[in-house]
């Protein structure tokens, strides 16, 4: 299972050809989706209005180099370690399924159209990755899930109450846990491989194909946001809002790490 290209193996009963079509139909899904999703929420308008405001409400010009320096920071801080979380546990359950997520996407694409059939052999590494990510983003997902999600109960709500904003981590979570129940009936030639080729195939449409209902385009939304907030913060617009007169370096009670949030 763990050296075998499952979508090689596959290539018997469904064409490439049918299996790289599906990977792009998903690619337009979630293209489509998020202009879908920003055009219905007027996510750019309000973005640049905001922007506007901000550079207009700013009591000092931000250079160009400093906004490459901005741009770096988000990058490296907000999108590559999550720097936004303050939760250490938080945080890493994020990286995990990040970078779990994109290790699995992109092995899928490079084994589906780079080693659609036994004939042309995969290198082992990449089932490898593509086994691992996976694994990343169960391990993150449901630690997130299980451990960290916000305190329904709490609430006054039933535990096991899913709103809308569920669906993308739910849609994840089945996705790639079918994947990999998937790929090891096929590598133990299961005769339950065709029903759970065709549940992956299900989670995995849902996953990409709701993206203007899901959280799912967030990752798209989020580096812009939060590079707009360190412009605003160096040009002394700050939101409109006063600047703290006491900032702390750590926000919460050092003894003690909120539990949910």
């Amino acid at each position: 299972m763990f050296t075998s290209n499952p979508f090689a193996a596959l290539s018997a009963s469904i064409a490439p050809c049918v299996m790289q079509t599906y990977i792009v139909v998903m690619i337009i899904l979630v293209v489509g989706g998020t202009l879908y999703d920003t055009i219905h929420k007027k996510s750019a308008k309000y973005f640049f209005n905001n922007w506007r405001k901000a550079k207009n409400k700013g009591t000092r010009q931000v250079s160009g180099g400093e906004m490459v320096s901005l741009a770096v920071q988000t990058a490296v801080l907000d999108g590559l370690t999550s720097g936004e979380f303050c939760n250490a546990r938080r945080r890493i359950a994020h990286l995990l399924t990040m970078y779990g997520f994109l290790i699995y996407v992109l092995t899928t694409v490079i084994m589906v159209f780079g080693y659609p059939t036994p004939a042309t052999p995969t290198p082992a590494i990449l089932p490898q990755l593509w086994s691992i990510g996976a694994l990343l983003v169960c391990l993150g997902g449901y630690w997130f899930w299980f451990f960290i999600r916000v305190d329904v109960a709490a609430e006054g709500n039933s535990p096991f109450r899913i709103v809308r904003a569920d669906l993308f981590i739910l849609s994840l979570l089945a996705s790639v846990t079918l994947g990999l129940i998937w790929a090891y009936l096929q590598a133990m030639s299961s005769s339950w491989t065709s029903v759970f080729l065709g549940l992956y195939l299900i989670t995995t449409t849902v996953l990409f194909g709701s993206v203007p209902w899901s959280k799912f385009s967030h990752m798209f939304f989020k580096p812009a946001a939060a590079l707009q907030k360190r412009v605003e913060n160096a040009n002394g617009s700050r939101s409109n809002l006063p600047a703290p007169a006491d900032k702390p370096e750590t926000l919460g009670n050092p003894r003690r790490l909120p539990r949910h949030y």
